[in-house]
């Protein structure tokens, strides 16, 4: 009977999670850490730099592994190779690992719906991500998820959405010849849509992070975005305006650079910033056809930074109003960039 209230849970709600341990009384969150772009045979430099900054939240922006779906075995053998790397055993230890997929741990590149081994890839990432047997992400198409931590008043709800499970065609090599074909397509899939709407709606977060694998905000750089789904992201940015969320920052990865983008929309009471953070193990290299230092972003704030990098978000409760500093930190932990996001106020509590 439980296990069957579960499920129904589960298919009417989508994945959300508050940990157990959550009560008034546990500390709030105030360093999280992400990134994304990890080949698991390659260097891995990053995670001593991470475990320096004592994150109490590690969260995978996608491409954990780059593996192949339809190749027997693959994807498997990877996740058991990243997850087997002695620092990033310390890490689960002493944080708590969440996560989503972009195309190389979804196990087919750039893919969508059409993905014949979606569902094996979904128990494959889940198994990786120790998700429990009974948890809701097993029971839903797709690996979207949203997860809240900490006491009322100092609360934040991490959303990540899946990008890839419902994702229409044709895909994006084409839409570069007619510029068409994927402006009509979703990414999300009608029954995420309804449930992002509810997380959003229904939400007491004083700060609420959304996960994309691909960047939201830029859109002009040739790659994977939003961007290239017009019609979706415009249906993205008018649930954020319809549910005045408070707190909206965006965590990106896919495109081993970091930066920080930022864009002003009157409808939002606050900027909306996306903190992208990818190449944990590669980084972008230019080329004579292709400068990534000179990548045009009219959101973006400074200068990118194509070199190894991880992402760390510092929240400042006590502050009036409270801040949340953004960095996007490399090899050896260096500062590459940095912006302080001051928050709308917190509620009062009535006496």
């Amino acid at each position: 009977m439980r296990a069957g209230i579960l499920l129904l849970c589960a298919l009417l709600f989508g994945a959300t999670a508050a940990f157990p341990e959550e009560t008034p009384e546990t500390s709030a969150l105030t360093r999280i850490a992400f990134g994304s772009c990890n080949r698991e045979y390659r260097p891995q430099l990053l995670w001593k730099p991470i475990l320096a900054c004592q994150p109490q939240l590690w969260i995978w922006l996608g491409d954990i592994v780059y593996g192949r779906a339809d190749v027997p075995g693959d994807l498997v053998r990877r996740y058991r190779s990243a997850k087997a790397q002695p620092d990033y055993q310390e890490l689960r230890q002493r944080a708590r690992v969440i996560g989503v997929w972009d195309d190389n741990d979804y196990g087919e590149k750039d893919g969508g719906a059409e993905n014949a081994h979606k569902k094996e890839s979904q128990e494959w990432i889940l198994d990786f991500l120790d998700e429990p047997p009974a948890s809701p992400r097993r029971a839903q198409a797709g690996i979207y998820a949203a997860y809240t931590f900490g006491p009322p008043g100092r609360q934040v709800k991490v959303i990540l959405l899946d990008g890839h499970y419902h994702r229409g065609e044709p895909r994006e090599l084409w839409s570069w010849i007619t510029r068409t074909p994927e402006a009509e397509s979703d990414i999300l899939g009608d029954e995420q849509w309804a449930w992002l709407e509810r997380e959003l709606t229904d939400s007491s977060a004083d700060i609420h992070l959304i996960g994309s694998g691909i960047q939201v905000l830029a859109d002009e750089q040739p790659f994977e975005k939003w961007a290239n789904f017009p019609r979706a992201r415009r249906r993205l940015f008018d649930l954020l305006a319809k549910t005045r969320a408070r707190n909206v920052i965006l965590l990106s990865g896919d495109r081993h650079l970091g930066e920080i983008s930022r864009a002003v929309d009157p409808r939002l009471p606050l900027p909306l910033y996306d903190i992208t953070s990818s190449g944990m193990t590669h980084h972008a290299q230019s080329n004579i056809l292709y400068d990534f230092k000179k990548e045009a972003n009219r959101f973006r704030l400074g200068k990118n930074y194509p070199n190894f990098n991880f992402g760390l978000l510092e929240i400042n409760w006590d502050g009036s109003p409270p801040v949340v500093t953004a960095q996007i930190r490399g090899v050896d932990n260096v500062l590459a960039l940095e912006e302080k996001i001051t928050l709308a106020p917190l509620p009062t509590t009535a006496p």
